[in-house]
């Protein structure tokens, strides 16, 4: 069903795409420490507050992605264009739901999860987030869209529309806070309009005539009970695995600041590092959902099978190539860095522990999970996740990194044995074939 023209046709742009993101929000850290300590403050803790809304929609997205590739599979197009259709739909609602009790409640959400900050940061924090509120919507029309362009395999506009958004957000920052002065606000307007233009182009170009699947008016204003089950079957899950690991990431954070200044420094600057180093699992994810799904949506599941097995090589030597690079640079990087020698020794330390289990783990544990959700076995694939994330990923980084004093080292051995743990797990449920006796359509 898919030639290795085809993968590469929907790895690379995937993969662009990604790399773009992440060094467009290197620029944008960069751009906003020019707008004073206290902005860097106030996004930097408001980010971190939108990623839980942010990996909602994702979720939400995800489950009809696998709805959506599963009848491409069948060749059901109409049948496909209707779950794309119910997925804006309830995408809209939902994230206008939540930018409006966001709108609501700002300040008070922004006083009780930071209110020792100072002054300033505080009214950062509020403006940020109100006017981030705004873009929810849009940022879950936009990810509705991409799935069903994902789906179809199309890996390319997201990649060109992200490409168009992100130099828009760049621009708009530039002017915003060199030229308008305007503090956060010339922060947060750009990233505003950039995901609004994104989500107009893509709603746009699913409703397009050329392709086999699309958008129908008629379909985005009903309540289809059935459609809305399957896609929620698999985005429910995905959302409560996805609000638990943030919160456990939260509470990780907190024990993090417990070791000490120079630690606390390393362990910013390495999970900076990290990121870019996790991109082929971020990138390779969708792949599985996409190739998997219309594989089972076909009901071929060797060929399912088969593409488990190519996908999981691919992510493997991928990783690892890509992972070595990042190692590799990382000690020229610290040149840049105006740290201390033990510091940048922690540094990158914490990289090579992550980058090698990253090469080796993340792949089985990250995109081959997806792929075992694209295939309709959402339960155990949830449950497991859930397990090593609280049972593993929690419980080993108190006792590493607290009650064996390794501090941060101990967080990040934590976080690779979740990896493995969880890896070996899924390659065992691939293996049994277990798999294979789901549905989803």
């Amino acid at each position: 069903m898919f030639s290795n023209k085809d993968l590469k046709e929907l790895i690379l742009p995937l993969f662009m795409e990604q790399l773009l993101v992440m060094l467009v929000g290197v620029a944008d850290t960069f751009v906003v420490s020019y707008a004073g300590e206290a902005a860097v403050s106030g996004v930097s803790l408001v980010n971190a507050f939108n990623t839980i809304f942010i990996y909602l929609f994702t979720a939400l997205a995800s489950g009809g992605a696998v709805v959506i590739s599963q009848y491409i599979g069948r060749k059901e197009h109409d049948m496909a264009g209707g779950a794309s259709s119910q997925l804006l739909m309830v995408s809209g609602v939902f994230s206008l739901v939540m930018g409006a009790a966001v709108l609501f409640g700002n300040e008070s959400l922004m006083r009780l999860m930071f209110g020792r900050v100072e002054a300033q940061v505080m009214e950062a924090c509020v403006t940020y987030l109100r006017i981030s509120a705004y873009s929810y919507p849009a940022i879950a029309v936009y990810n509705a869209g991409a799935a069903m362009y994902r789906s179809l395999g199309k890996t390319s506009t997201t990649m060109y529309l992200s490409i168009v958004s992100n130099v828009i957000n760049v621009v708009g920052n530039l002017i915003g806070v060199f030229v308008l002065k305007a503090g956060v606000a010339g922060v947060a307007y750009p990233s505003l309009i950039a995901r609004a233009v994104s989500a107009a182009v893509i709603t746009v170009l699913c409703f397009s005539a050329k392709n086999p699947v699309r958008y129908r008016v008629r379909d985005i204003f009903r309540w289809d009970r059935g459609l809305l089950g399957k896609i929620l079957k698999i985005a429910v899950p995905n959302g409560m695995e996805s609000g638990v690991f943030q919160l456990v990431k939260v509470a990780l954070s907190s024990v993090a600041a417990l070791f000490g200044t120079y630690q606390i420094a390393a362990n910013g600057v390495a999970q900076s590092i990290w990121s870019m180093a996790a991109l082929v699992g971020v990138t390779m994810g969708p792949v599985f959902i996409t190739v998997i799904g219309q594989c089972m949506g076909a009901g071929d599941r060797e060929a399912a099978e088969l593409y488990f097995r190519k996908l999981t090589k691919i992510s493997v030597v991928c990783a690892a190539l890509w992972n070595g690079l990042i190692l590799a640079v990382t000690p020229i990087l610290m040149r840049f860095y105006a740290l201390d020698e033990e510091v940048k020794r922690l540094v990158i330390l914490l990289v090579l522990i992550h980058n090698v289990f990253n090469a080796v783990a993340h792949p089985f544990s990250d995109p081959l999970g997806k792929g075992l959700r694209a295939a309709g076995d959402i339960s155990f694939s949830t449950g497991v996740s859930l397990f090593t994330t609280l049972g593993v990923r929690l419980v080993f980084s108190l006792l590493l990194g607290i009650g064996l004093h390794m501090g941060v080292v101990g967080i990040a051995l934590a976080m690779c044995l979740d990896w493995t743990v969880r890896g070996i797990i899924f390659w065992r449920r691939f293996r049994t074939g277990r798999w294979k006796e789901f549905r989803v359509i």
